[in-house]
Formats: structure tokens, sequence, C-alpha cells
């Protein structure tokens, strides 16, 4: 009778210490995933220009004090960027604002949203406009959080809808948007420009947004509205040909965010076959319908559809024509840059040219954050964060370093 209750004590002390060792291996993984034991840092601010970083600081003091992320999950870049797809923003408004409607050179159907500043107005009339990232619009909620912040400090707002991205809108082409078409952009600053010709317009893309608007800007054959002043990019990968090459390996999951992605942008074309994979679009541009739909990787689907709508041979080089890194030394506007280094979809490897540039050229700035994930960068809090992230406010700021230094460049000598 004792050698039995003294099996069964051990077996229960097998079984308590099997049970505890699964329990410490579950938490050491979330600890490792989470990253819990990280502290805040300072961002890191690369720029050549003295004057230009000055403006920044004074600006957006704020660059100065390390960025806090939410305590339990803030410190993790695959949650941020999870929370960020999922959730977007807490306590998102839903700003009032008129849709535009554009009818381009080549019949396709342009919107955009127009926002008006809030109470109060600055001295000078300044117009943001935004280019959301792949498949966003004016609705996405990161999107019109920030917009409200900015209307609210007297900023006009612009938001350019990718077209195909908005259901409620038709295509009218056989084309959707694609990664390095600048053409949609200028098309909608031009109209926004002879609606408010005396405005000041500072430009904003998130993503590939950021791309987009990067490439706008050194395009040298291009020519800008006389009323831009400067431009801010998030969070872009700046190489498609490299960036591509890193999300089609499995290293630190980047191969389910493009799956992901790349669902993302098939649903689109999908949702628009009957003009995009008419039978006259495909007769004209040589479209397979099962490619189409068979498309694993965003390379495939570009391969099937996108180069062929665009008039490229092969994929690298529409790669090559969309990368706004063949393009940066044609900008002369200034300029600023942000990326967080654990952002999940950008190594590394791909934020050196960024760095490189904005030590060798004037009025420009990268900004390099430790934390934020892929345009989450929520701060504050235990589990639940701030309404407002720290982007957001930054980049109220930024905006102010950018109308200063056009302020400084445009004023007369002194008696």
């Amino acid at each position: 009778m004792i050698q039995i209750t003294l099996d069964v004590i051990n077996n229960i002390i097998k079984m308590s210490t099997a049970f505890l060792a699964f329990v410490a291996l579950i938490l050491i993984f979330l600890f490792r995933i989470l990253n819990v034991i990280s502290t805040p840092q300072k961002p890191i601010i690369y720029s050549k220009d003295a004057n230009f970083f000055t403006a920044l600081m004074k600006m957006a003091p704020l660059l100065e004090i390390p960025y806090t992320p939410t305590r339990l999950w803030g410190f993790s870049g695959h949650v941020q960027t999870i929370v960020h797809s999922v959730i977007g923003r807490f306590k998102c408004p839903w700003p009032i604002g008129e849709r535009i409607h554009l009818t381009l050179a080549d019949n396709s159907l342009l919107t955009y949203d127009l926002y008006q500043p809030l109470e109060h107005k600055y001295e000078d009339d300044v117009t943001l406009a935004i280019v959301p990232g792949i498949c966003n619009t004016s609705e996405s909620v990161y999107i019109r959080t920030f917009v409200h912040y900015a209307q609210c400090h007297g900023y006009r707002c612009a938001v350019l809808n990718h077209i195909g991205a908005l259901s409620s809108v038709p295509v009218t082409t056989s084309r959707v948007f694609t990664y390095g078409y600048t053409n949609d952009f200028h098309d909608m600053l031009r109209h926004l420009c002879e609606r408010h010709p005396d405005t000041k317009v500072v430009i904003i893309g998130y993503s590939m947004g950021g791309n987009i608007v990067t490439k706008y800007m050194g395009e040298k054959e291009k020519e800008k509205v006389s009323n831009l002043i400067g431009g801010i990019s998030i969070c872009q990968g700046y190489d498609g040909i490299q960036g591509t090459k890193w999300l089609l390996n499995w290293q630190n999951f980047r191969r389910l965010y493009l799956y992901a992605m790349t669902e993302a942008v098939k649903g689109i074309i999908l949702r628009h076959h009957k003009i995009l994979l008419s039978e006259e679009a495909k007769t004209t541009y040589n479209l397979n319908e099962r490619e189409i739909i068979s498309a694993a990787t965003l390379p495939e689907l570009d391969d099937a559809y996108t180069r062929k709508v665009y008039g490229f041979q092969t994929v690298e080089e529409l790669y090559k024509w969309s990368s706004c890194i063949n393009y940066f030394e044609g900008i002369s506007h200034p300029m600023i840059f942000i990326n967080s280094k654990d952002d999940p979809l950008i190594p590394d490897t791909l934020l050196e040219p960024v760095r490189q540039f904005t030590t060798t050229h004037n009025k420009t700035a990268y900004i390099e954050m430790a934390h934020g994930g892929h345009l989450g960068f929520y701060e504050g809090g235990l589990l639940y964060p701030n309404p407002i992230s720290w982007l957001d406010r930054s980049l109220v700021a930024m905006i102010g370093a950018i109308v200063c230094t056009h302020a400084e460049k445009t004023a007369k000598p002194a008696d």
C-alpha cells in the first residue's frame, strides 16, 4: 500500500515537473516574441544638413526623448505590425470630407478625399497630400486617425484612393494601382492645387505610398506642382528587387506577410474582374486568368498581370522602374524618411541606402526607430495604447519643420 502511494506521488511530481517545464517554455517563447525585456530608446537621426536638423529638432522635440511602446506587446515588431493591419488605431474617428472624382486621360476613374482644417488655421495655408499603403484608402483606420489629428492642428488633408482599392468606386479601365506609378498622384496634386492655388503642399506616403511619394520627388522628367514644399516617407523598403528577395524567404515570417499582401492585391483584381479580366482586356494584354488566380506570391501575380498591363517585359524591369532608390538623386525638395528596425517586412540591409543618402544630401533626414513594427508605433499604456500614436504626433511636428524650412528659404533678407 505504501509502495502504491509512493508511485502515485512520484507520478504526480513527474507530471507537475513536465507541466512546469511546458509553462516555462511557453513563457520563454512569449518573452522572446513579445521582447518585453527591451527598454525604450531614442530615435537615431541621420542628416547632413545642420540647419535642417536644427529646424527638425526645434519643431519635433519628441525626437530627443525615448519612444515608449505599449509595455506588454509594443516592443514586438510582429505584434505591432499585426495589430496595425487587423485593428489599425484605437478609438478611431471618422472625419467628414468631400470625395472628388477625376476622369484621367486614359479614362480611368480616380478619387481622392479632401478634408478641411478644424477649429483653427495657421497663418500659412498648408495641405497634406497623403498616399496610403498597398490596398489602403482614405477609409483605412490609420489614415482616418491621422487625418483627424492633422485637421485639429489646422491642416487641410487630401488622401489619394488607389484605383481599385475602394469597393464603392468602380474601375473603368483595365488597370489598378501599382507600386511605382506616380501619374495618379500627380493628377491629384494638380487638381488639388487648382482648387487651392495659394496652399503649400507637404506630401506624405505610408509603406508603398512612401515609395510613390519618394519616386515622385525624384522624377526629373516630371514637372512638380509649384505648391510642393517637401515630403515624408514612412516604413517603405526603397528597393523592390532586393525587397522582394527578402520577402520570398521564411526568415522572420516574411513569407507569411507576402502571402497576405498577395491575397489582398489579388482580391482587388478579382473584385473588379468584369473589367480587369474581360475578354477584351485578356486579349489586349495577353492575360491568363488561371495564372492570376493561382499566383501565390506578388512576383507571380505581377508576372501574370501587372507587368503586362503596364507594358514591361519582365517583373525585374517593372520593379526597377518602380523602386524609388533609383530616383534619389533627383530629389530637390526637403525630405524626411522614417523606418523602424524591428519592421518584419523590411530588413536592415534595405535601410543602408537611405542612411547614405541623407548623410550626403542637404535638406534630408532619416529617422530610425528601434521599435514600431510596420506602421504601428503604438505608444504608452500597459496593454491598451494611447489613441494617438507616436507616429501621428511626430508627423505633425515634422510637417512644421518642413514648413519652417520653406519659410526661411523664401524669407526676404533683412534691411
